[in-house]
């Protein structure tokens, strides 16, 4: 029996396109409004577009917060993508004084106009594995390249955790990934193959 998939819905416009990609690959996905739901799946898919401060108030209203910490706490796989990266930190400088999920020690920073920057950093921008091995670069292009669309980006306080790095003025964490967890800022969702390679090796991983 396959693995069933939970795509955790915090309210964010991009929900469908993830579903869409997962019946693409053959899979279906159902959405994790309340903490009930989490019992029903087996990978939990965390999407996100705008605010951190925004994401953050709608899983506490939801009251999600505490069985997606005891999810990742279990190392259970997860996948998270941009916003549900950044709230997997402990703060973020889009919203002060809002507490993110706090699972990995660090604060998501926004990128500096100092070095000339167009933000947001939108498009397609190459993504550098640390370890090649990692489960879910498996069968991805070298080089490769993934879509990006975000003015704010994690920094981890535990360096160990970075999967990728990307350079935009200055290299940044692209992803991290520990155990069964991985996130990252980029958007597999549309980045065409490259993408949907990432999503099928972690629903077969």
């Amino acid at each position: 029996m396959a693995d069933r998939i939970g795509v955790i819905d915090y309210g964010g416009g991009n929900l469908q396109n993830v579903l869409n990609v997962l019946k693409f690959l053959g899979r279906e996905g159902s959405l994790v409004s309340a903490p009930g739901d989490l019992d029903s799946v087996d990978r939990l898919l965390f999407p996100g577009v705008g605010s951190f401060g925004d994401c953050v108030e709608e899983l506490d209203r939801k009251k999600l917060r505490d069985p997606i910490l005891e999810w990742l706490g279990q190392d259970r796989p997860f996948f998270g993508i941009c916003l549900g990266y950044q709230v997997l930190f402990e703060s973020s400088v889009e919203s002060p004084g809002l507490k993110g999920l706090g699972f990995f020690k660090g604060e998501v920073v926004k990128f500096s106009n100092d070095l000339g920057l167009k933000v947001p950093h939108m498009g397609w921008n190459e993504v550098l594995p640390k370890d090649r091995n990692f489960p879910l670069w498996k069968d991805t292009p070298d080089p490769l390249h993934l879509y990006f669309v975000h003015s704010f980006h994690p920094k981890p306080a535990d360096e160990s955790l970075i999967n990728s790095t990307t350079v935009y003025g200055d290299p940044f964490a692209s992803s991290v990934g520990q155990g069964n967890i991985f996130a990252c800022q980029f958007h597999p969702e549309r980045s065409q193959d490259a993408g949907l390679t990432l999503v099928r090796n972690f629903l077969e991983g």
